[in-house]
């Protein structure tokens, strides 16, 4: 998994696995779901991210 923040497009993308993206939908505004042929979700992205998530340059890993 990779978390990227793009601070010129204030732009944060969780990529959960590294399969070809074959279809997006906006699931909510600013949000948007990258699914693989077979339906997996792929990634997700933040549009606007810094009014959406406190400090999205900083992350945290908690493993129970």
């Amino acid at each position: 998994m990779n978390i990227i923040y793009d601070i010129q497009t204030d732009t944060l993308t969780i990529v959960f696995t590294e399969a070809p993206v074959a279809e997006s939908d906006e699931a909510a505004p600013g949000v948007i779901l990258d699914f693989d042929a077979a339906g997996n979700l792929v990634a997700l992205e933040l549009l606007d991210a810094f009014r959406r998530v406190t400090h999205p340059q900083q992350v945290t890993l908690i493993i129970p």
